[in-house]
């Protein structure tokens, strides 16, 4: 049984991607550290490391669930674990079940305003598996759901909330929702025959391509109205300008005419652009 167990977790695990919490975590990271000026105390970050983990993991079991049956007819998901015949959905739902109730129990350890939000954090992260059946703004609603981040790590440190979280968590959900845009056009021709909702989908490649451009825009000019509410220095300034190089070459790789640099686009430079922000506005608070 319990190596039934183990080999389930490792199906799990490599199906949910547990490396792609790399995109979220750094900014909570700095949501921490801002929150704190410097001292969130390593109590609280390990908490809002565990927290972020269970609640990713929640998530993203929740939507192996629910969009099973359509990851079975797309060439580019029929190997995911569930349509793959790797594992079952009542395992995967115990899975779900399991990592909400971590996260909740998680959160209790943090502070009680983080414990009363935890139900209301899960319901907004897991309604984005919903949203393609009904709207093609599904973008914006998982980049609301990783805005929770830096927003919830705030909290965890501070147990209030103002205007520069705020600011981070909507940088965060326009930077999400841009790069998901590009990410979505690989599945432009089968959410169309699906009835399912995008902005590919909706828009079409072009169109698409320059509304992630804007989002991404509205993302560095939200990173640039925080050092209004909050102290900032050079290399916050730095990390702004890395942002904007980041972002350039992201949308240099992806063209109407040339979509196959879609999974280098999307997966490297956002990762090493959320790790190496961190790292600089970490710089920024401690020099």
């Amino acid at each position: 049984m319990a190596a039934n167990l183990i080999e389930n977790l490792k199906v799990i695990s490599n199906d949910i991607k547990l490396q792609h919490t790399v995109f979220a975590l750094p900014f909570a990271i700095v949501g921490a550290f801002m929150a704190g000026q410097g001292s969130p105390g390593a109590k609280t970050i390990l908490l809002i490391i565990v927290a972020m983990f269970f609640a990713r993991s929640s998530a993203m079991a929740f939507n192996r669930i629910l969009d099973s049956e359509f990851d079975g007819k797309n060439k580019r998901t029929s190997g995911r674990a569930i349509p793959a015949g790797l594992i079952t959905k009542k395992n995967y739902y115990f899975f779900f079940i399991l990592t909400s109730l971590f996260f909740i129990a998680t959160c209790f350890f943090i502070n009680h305003l983080a414990f009363y939000l935890a139900p209301i954090a899960l319901i907004i992260v897991c309604f984005y598996s919903y949203c393609k059946r009904f709207t093609a703004l599904s973008h914006l609603v998982l980049g609301f759901a990783l805005s929770l981040a830096p927003i919830g790590a705030w909290i965890a440190v501070n147990e209030e909330l103002s205007l520069t979280p705020l600011l981070l968590g909507a940088a965060v959900m326009f930077w999400l929702a841009g790069f998901d845009i590009l990410y979505s056009l690989q599945d432009m021709d089968f959410d169309k025959n699906m009835g399912l909702h995008s902005i590919p989908e909706s828009l079409g490649v072009e169109k698409s391509l320059m509304l992630a451009r804007l989002f991404h825009v509205i993302m560095i000019l939200l990173l640039y109205v925080i050092t209004y509410t909050y102290p900032t220095g050079w290399f916050y300034y730095a990390g702004i300008l890395l942002c904007i190089a980041f972002l350039v070459y992201e949308h240099s790789l992806v063209k109407p005419s040339d979509l196959t640099k879609i999974n280098i686009a999307f997966f490297n430079v956002n990762g090493l652009l959320s790790i190496f922000f961190m790292v600089l506005i970490l710089l920024d608070i401690f020099y």
